[in-house]
Order: C-alpha cells, then sequence, then structure tokens
C-alpha cells in the first residue's frame, strides 16, 4: 500500500529515521518543519505503506568478538527456481550468513558472513556451505577492512521528484 507520491517531509522523516532509528518523535517533528501528531501520523503512513520495514541498532561485530568478515562467492550446480529457493531457504538458517544476494552472472549468490576469527569460518565452509545441497563452487575473499558502511538508500530531502525519476528509471 504504497502512497502515491512522498513529499520533502517524507523524504527528510526517511532520512532523519535511517541516521537515526531512535530519534524521539518530537524531535523527528523539529527536523520535517511540523508538529509531533502530523509527525507521527506519517511515520505510521510510512511503515504502513512499506517504506520502513523496521528498526535496528548498529552492533560493534568486533566488540562482540566477530574479528572476520568473508564474502562468499557461490555458485550453484543448477539455478531453476526451485533449487534457488531452497539454497536461500538453507543460507537463512545460518546465522553467521548476514546478507545474501542472488546475482547475475559467474557467481549465482553473494553472501556476507561474519565469524570470531578464520579458523571459525573455515569450519563453517567445510561443514555447512561446502557440502550443501547444489553448491558447486565457493570463493572466499576476506574483507581486510570496512572503509565505509551505510545502512539504507541516498535519501535526497531537497529534491522529492528525484525518488520519482529514479523509480521511473530517469537517472
Amino acid at each position: 500500500m504504497r502512497r502515491a507520491k512522498l513529499d520533502k517531509i517524507d523524504l527528510r522523516i526517511l532520512a532523519d529515521l535511517q541516521a537515526n532509528g531512535r530519534m524521539t518523535n518530537v524531535d523527528l517533528a523539529a527536523r520535517a518543519g511540523i508538529s509531533a501528531p502530523p509527525c507521527l501520523r506519517r511515520v505510521r503512513a510510512l511503515e504502513e505503506g512499506g517504506y520502513l520495514k523496521g528498526y535496528h541498532a548498529e552492533v560493534n561485530a568486533e566488540a562482540l568478538g566477530f574479528g572476520v568478515t568473508v564474502f562468499a562467492h557461490v555458485g550453484l550446480n543448477s539455478q531453476a527456481e526451485t533449487d534457488l529457493k531452497a539454497f536461500e531457504a538453507l543460507v537463512g538458517g545460518w546465522p553467521m550468513v548476514r546478507e545474501c544476494h542472488m546475482l547475475a552472472g559467474e557467481t549465482d549468490f553473494l553472501l556476507k558472513i561474519v565469524a570470531h576469527d578464520w579458523d571459525a569460518y573455515q569450519k563453517f565452509l567445510t561443514t555447512h556451505l561446502t557440502p550443501a545441497p547444489n553448491v558447486s563452487h565457493v570463493k572466499s575473499a576476506l574483507a581486510i577492512r570496512t572503509s565505509k558502511l551505510l545502512p539504507g538508500v541516498p535519501i535526497d530531502a531537497e529534491e522529492p521528484n528525484a525518488v520519482a525519476r529514479e523509480a521511473a528509471g530517469f537517472n
């Protein structure tokens, strides 16, 4: 149930919540230039419209002992839809896999995997990923460091028509 058109205020609310999901409604309303009650109504409408999918805390992986991030390029033997969905369902049950993207091209899936250390990743690789049904090959790329990590999408609250143009494929 998406709203037909997002205005400048909606985009500002989305941008602010994306940057700080714990912002109070009063602060959010002040930043958007409206009072608190209509701001809350807009937030609820954005949630109901599917523009806001959830609220999350950014957790420090290293502080919790997760020192290794690996991007695994996975190739499958079959790309039939039932096999793709079966692999996605299997991956959904592996907590170490934080992201799963189906790709076009040489690699069928790109997985972002976090592990305590390289040995933990290797154990996961050899006991879960490589022997999984339909997996033909896995190429692992160890992340050395992350210099940019921005969740969400680039929202330009000053240019509400940019969202409509991008959605229509004009940008």
